[in-house]
């Protein structure tokens, strides 16, 4: 009753510090769900709206997995990266699929610990996005091949859809609708 109206489209800085105030109260990750949906928002057309693939270079993408991929530098100097890449090296020697020759081998573990880091970028990701929707600063849906099956995924991607004060991370105004214009009415004569 007492507080400030709270205005839709993006316009003041302070735009931007309630969404960081936000999302230091709702997400148990506040850098992670802020780099996130800032992606987000660099993937996403005018309407607010990311997915379901997002062009990669010469190709398409599903959304989820570029997030991923685009995420995954963050970890590259953590420990435990290094220590994934053991592990999978040691996991291909022990299943005998490890090459002999160096660069071969490079390739296939590099390859390996990429899939890896995918899956688990794409679980944490999910979390994130899980907690910005309870927020109020992302609305998800379904695209794709079935619908209506019991399983999620079946084939579905991911679409994001900025809402609320994550606009402010479009970095443009909301759309306006444009005025219409009245025809102009012809000139009268005037008769002496």
């Amino acid at each position: 009753m007492f507080h400030a109206p709270r205005h839709p489209g993006p316009s003041t800085s302070g735009d931007l510090s309630q969404l960081l105030d936000r999302l230091a109260h709702c997400s148990t990750r506040p850098r992670y769900a802020f780099m996130a949906l800032t992606l987000i928002a660099d993937a996403a057309r005018a309407d607010g709206t990311a997915g379901p693939m997002v062009a990669n270079g010469e190709r398409l993408i599903p959304l989820r997995d570029w997030l991923s991929d685009a995420l995954t530098p963050m970890g590259h100097r953590d420990p435990r990266r290094q220590a994934l890449m053991d592990r999978v090296r040691d996991d291909l020697r022990s299943e005998g699929r490890l090459p002999d020759h160096e660069a071969d081998a490079a390739t296939m573990i590099e390859e390996e610990v990429r899939a890896r880091a995918r899956a688990a970028g794409k679980s944490n990701l999910s979390r994130a996005v899980s907690e910005l929707v309870r927020a109020g600063l992302v609305r998800r849906h379904y695209q794709g091949y079935r619908v209506d099956h019991h399983n999620r995924g079946a084939q579905r991607q991911a679409v994001y859809t900025l809402i609320g004060d994550a606009r402010v991370l479009l970095g443009k105004a909301e759309p306006q609708p444009t005025p219409a214009r009245r025809p102009k009415k012809p000139e009268q004569l005037t008769l002496f």
